[in-house]
């Protein structure tokens, strides 16, 4: 990515009751407090479950400052989407449990349970002192069986969640609503920023993109990535958006489009559906690991259905149009209020309310504040149980 890098097709591939207390309150630590490494007996073994492809990126960094805190990282990942070629693109070492089992409910949740089953021995033998996720339903029915601490964070307030897996403590995002933040055993913390704010800052772009995929300097760049189909909150439109979307840019001249199928067989869907602009160069797809953030960054605007590529898209202050028709989360709400995302909600608005210009590339916020505030947070758990006090 520098550090985020996301490859454009993907294969199915293998895996590896009580009422919320007020945010402990102590004197909030400060980064000299976090700063060096903690004494031996102080050192904590944290599990990091990774379910899907943008928690890669994400956990990238905060694994690095737990790291250079003295405390052991034990990465487990499910085969889902692109997660295993970040993976291996990144040198993780990880232990991949389960994979992805389609829209069907039935078969998430058996699958979800199996997943469960197989990692509880591997809990079991690591005994990890915390365990943290995006919402890994997996991870946490283990944890819940081996009664190990449990964080997990989420920036979409509509992700379907477990009741009864009540996790020790919430992350999110500042932004989201008590009532979307949910209930936690032990407390909530929250965040400013973005959670792709942790590890944008990070990134370096590198000029050699265009030549790469074989696009003109004088064209006209625009990103797609289509909607997530076989989520639980996918919504039909998204897919006559996209397609209004491909068949409005086709029409333009000097336009070229990278488009990012989220697996294979969406892959295999739109190559068909759009083979002939893909013969003729109007539409890209690229064979290998394309590098998410530069893509975006080389972009002059973005066009997605997937929440993480547009937030990415915000941060690097590229101009991005969300075709996501499910449930508007408080994130990216507050980032169309702020003109910082155009919500499109119907052909018509494609065709009025996307801007097809070339963008001046400035700067963009090379602030690390998500990053120092989720990783104290983390720290100050692992380390003495309990949340550094909000400021």
């Amino acid at each position: 990515m520098s550090p985020h890098t996301r490859p454009a097709l993907a294969k199915g591939m293998p895996e590896v009751d009580a009422a919320p207390s007020a945010t402990a309150v102590l004197e909030r630590p400060s980064i000299s407090k976090f700063a060096g490494r903690v004494a031996p007996e102080n050192r904590k073994k944290i599990w990091i479950d990774i379910d899907n492809t943008p928690h890669v990126p994400f956990f990238l960094p905060i694994i690095q400052e737990l790291e250079e805190r003295g405390h052991q990282v034990f990465l487990t990942a499910r085969d889902s989407y692109q997660v295993c070629e970040l993976l291996d693109f990144h040198h993780l070492r990880c232990k991949v449990v389960g994979g992805h089992w389609g829209k069907n409910r039935a078969l998430k949740a058996l699958g979800t349970l199996g997943r469960a089953a197989r990692l509880l021995p591997l809990a079991r033998k690591e005994k990890p002192n915390l365990a943290i996720s995006i919402v890994s339903r997996g991870q946490l029915l283990a944890c819940k069986a081996l009664r190990i601490p449990t964080i997990v964070t989420f920036d979409y307030e509509f992700v379907m969640k477990m009741q009864f897996l009540r996790p020790d403590w919430i992350i999110v995002p500042e932004v989201v609503s008590d009532s979307g933040a949910g209930v936690a055993k032990k407390g909530i913390f929250r965040y400013p920023g973005l959670k792709e704010d942790v590890y944008v800052p990070r990134f370096n772009p590198d000029g050699a993109l265009k030549k790469q995929l074989g696009i003109g300097k004088s064209d006209l760049v625009v990103t797609v990535r289509p909607p997530a189909s076989e989520a639980h909150y996918h919504n039909p439109e998204s897919d006559t958006l996209l397609s209004a979307a491909l068949h409005f840019l086709m029409a333009q001249p000097d336009v070229s489009v990278v488009l990012l199928p989220r697996n294979g067989q969406q892959s295999e869907t739109l190559q068909k559906e759009w083979g002939d602009s893909i013969a003729k160069g109007k539409i890209i797809i690229p064979g290998h690991v394309t590098d998410g953030l530069n893509l975006i960054w080389h972009s002059d605007l973005v066009i997605s259905g997937g929440g993480t590529m547009n937030r990415e898209a915000a941060a690097l202050g590229v101009p991005v149009y969300s075709i996501f028709r499910g449930r508007i989360g408080a994130v990216d709400r507050n980032l169309a209020d702020n003109g910082r995302l155009v919500l499109l909600e119907s052909v018509g608005d494609i065709l009025t309310k996307i801007a097809l210009k070339r963008r001046e590339r400035g700067d963009f916020s090379k602030s690390s504040v998500a990053l120092r505030s989720i990783s104290e947070a983390v720290i100050s758990i692992a380390e003495r149980q309990c949340l550094p006090a909000q400021q």
